[in-house]
Formats: structure tokens, C-alpha cells, sequence
């Protein structure tokens, strides 16, 4: 401690020192007295007031020394509940890690590149019901119960994956964290991305699941052309190039967007060749009218553009409006639940 102030310096687990500097207020500091009868400019101290000045010396110091110890005490006070706060919210994100680490794990255990589009379409599929006017639907694992509806055929066995990597986690050990059928859904379409070459994208642990199913004809139906799709995205909180960008998922599987297997930019470049406009009668083989809608729309024609020449700008794109979507309408867990 010095004559005019101190340092406190706080340390919590790795995190670097945090220092606090306090100055001790003016009055209390050390005067200096000035005799009365000297004439010289400088300050001085007359032989006359040494008794006095030693006793107001003694008093000065004393009070630097119990204001600091006081301001000391006061601080430590002050910080030891954001020192806790501190620990608990470290050990909170270190469980969170682990649970996502294990249950990445499982998924690759049970995943493959063939599997990859159908999961990737069961994310949309569950997600893709969210509507921002009514706060409903969203990625909550309600699709559990809506595997009949014409627009989900062919997703049970996508959704076998995802039930059985749910399974393996719960039996591999106690998870800090019981894991959702939503959560799984959303991190399994991340790993498919991954697994296909694509982006690695960050996905947050803690959605609760719907014990009922999201209310029909949420879903963007595969006829629609660019305006229509626009409209749909935009009612849940979508951009148009938004939309172009998460359209970009229709690379993986037998659409005819090159490699079926392998996460990359070939949509876009398909789309620009318009190969169903060939004699060769490929119209049935390539895309959905959906997408052939695309090309047709001025502002979507400047995404896909974007996205043909640009992979790294797309795999960018995607990773957020991927985030974006899996946390759509997501009723999330309360700390500590």
C-alpha cells in the first residue's frame, strides 16, 4: 500500500488479473503547514508548531491507514459475488462444452455422408414451421409427431439416426445437461454439413422439445416460385438472401446438384446453366421447381451469382442462416434446470 493510494489485484481461475488503482481522497493526504511569521517563498515548517505537527502527522496516518483497510474490505465485499458468478458461470460453459463434445461423438458414430441430406432436411423440416407473426412452431422436436404429414415421407429413418445418438449419449454417462431431441436434430444437421465437406457451425445446447405438433401448412411447399418463397421466409424472419443461402443445402442428395455426397457450391453453378431447359429432357432429374424458381428472381439471381463465384462467401452465409434457423422459435432450458 503507498502513501496515496492502492492496487487491488483479483485473479479468477485462468482469467487474467483484473486491477483496481484507488486514490485517496485530497483531504486526507499529507499538508504541508506554512509558518506564519516565514517570508520565504518556499513552504516551510516553524520550530514553533513541530509538536503540533507531529501529532496532526500521526493522525493522517492513521486515517490512510483505516480508510484503505476499509475501502480494501468494501471492495472484496463488492466482488467476491461476481468472483462466484465468475466460477459458476466457467463451470456452466465447461459442462455445456462437454455435453456438445459427447453427443458430436455419437452422432459420427451413427452418420454417414449418404445419411447426410436426409438429416439435413429433418432440421428444416422441424425448424422450417416457425412463423414470427404468431410465435409459433420453430426447432423444438415436434416433428416427432408429424412424420405422417405429406411433406415429412421419407423422414423416419433420418429421424431413426437422431433417436439413436440420443440413446448412446444418455447410456455412454450422465450428461450435466439432459439432452432434447431438438438439440440432436440441430447439431446433427451441423455435423452432416461438416462431415460433407462444408462448415463447421457452433451449435448451443439447452432447447426444450414440444410435446405436441406445430400447426400444419408451415412449411414453404416445393411448388412455390421466387416471390412465393420470399413471402414465406420473410413471415419467419428471413432475408431473401437468407433464403439463397439455405437453398445451398439442396448440394447434398440426388437433386442433380453435382456430388451428392460433398457440401459445396455446385447449386449455384447448376442453377446458373439451367440444365432443364435442355432438349436432353433433364427436367425431372434436377432440383425441385422451387429452386428452379430462383433463377427467375432478379434479387435471388444476384445471390446465387455471389454464391457461384464465391464458395467461402456462401459456406459464411450458410453457417449463420444455419444458426439462425436452429434457433428459430427455440424455447430454451433454464440455467441449472
Amino acid at each position: 500500500m503507498s502513501m496515496t493510494g492502492f492496487d487491488l489485484s483479483f485473479r479468477h481461475l485462468c482469467s487474467p488479473y483484473i486491477t483496481f488503482r484507488f486514490e485517496f481522497p485530497t483531504q486526507i493526504r499529507r499538508k504541508i503547514h506554512y509558518g506564519c511569521t516565514c517570508t520565504a517563498i518556499r513552504p516551510t515548517i516553524c520550530s514553533t508548531s513541530a509538536p503540533s505537527t507531529a501529532v496532526s502527522d500521526s493522525n493522517e496516518n492513521h486515517a490512510r491507514t483505516s480508510y484503505g483497510r476499509r475501502m480494501m474490505i468494501s471492495m472484496i465485499t463488492f466482488l467476491l459475488p461476481f468472483h462466484e458468478s465468475m466460477q459458476h458461470s466457467s463451470s456452466a460453459n465447461a459442462n455445456a462444452a462437454d455435453d456438445l463434445l459427447l453427443l458430436q461423438e455419437e452422432i459420427r458414430k451413427v452418420l454417414t455422408k449418404g445419411k447426410a441430406a436426409g438429416v439435413l432436411r429433418l432440421v428444416f423440416h422441424d425448424a422450417g414451421t416457425y412463423e414470427t407473426n404468431e410465435n409459433s412452431g420453430g426447432m423444438n422436436g415436434s416433428i416427432l409427431y408429424e412424420l405422417d404429414r405429406p411433406e415429412n415421407k421419407g423422414l423416419k429413418k433420418s429421424l431413426k439416426i437422431i433417436l439413436e445418438a440420443k440413446k448412446m449419449v444418455e447410456e455412454t454417462q450422465p450428461v450435466s445437461m439432459s439432452v432434447s431431441v431438438s438439440d440432436v436434430i440441430a447439431v446433427a444437421g451441423a455435423e452432416a454439413v461438416s462431415l460433407c465437406g462444408g462448415p463447421k457451425i457452433p451449435v448451443r445446447l439447452g432447447r426444450l422439445d414440444s410435446m405436441v405438433p406445430d400447426p400444419e401448412g408451415k412449411l414453404p411447399e416445393e411448388t412455390l416460385d421466387a416471390f412465393g418463397l420470399k413471402q414465406s421466409f420473410k413471415r419467419k424472419g428471413f432475408s431473401t438472401q437468407e433464403l439463397v443461402a439455405l437453398s445451398g443445402a439442396h448440394t447434398l442428395g440426388s437433386k442433380g446438384f453435382g456430388n451428392p455426397i460433398i457440401f459445396d457450391n455446385s447449386y449455384y453453378k447448376v442453377l446458373l446453366e439451367k440444365p432443364w431447359l435442355s432438349p436432353g429432357g433433364m427436367t425431372s432429374m434436377v432440383g425441385l421447381p422451387s429452386d428452379r424458381g430462383l433463377i427467375e428472381d432478379d434479387e435471388c439471381l444476384r445471390w446465387i451469382s455471389k454464391y457461384a463465384d464465391d464458395q467461402d462467401l456462401f459456406f459464411k452465409d450458410f453457417k449463420n442462416a444455419y444458426i439462425k434457423l436452429v434457433n428459430s422459435g427455440a424455447k430454451w432450458r433454464r440455467p441449472n434446470s
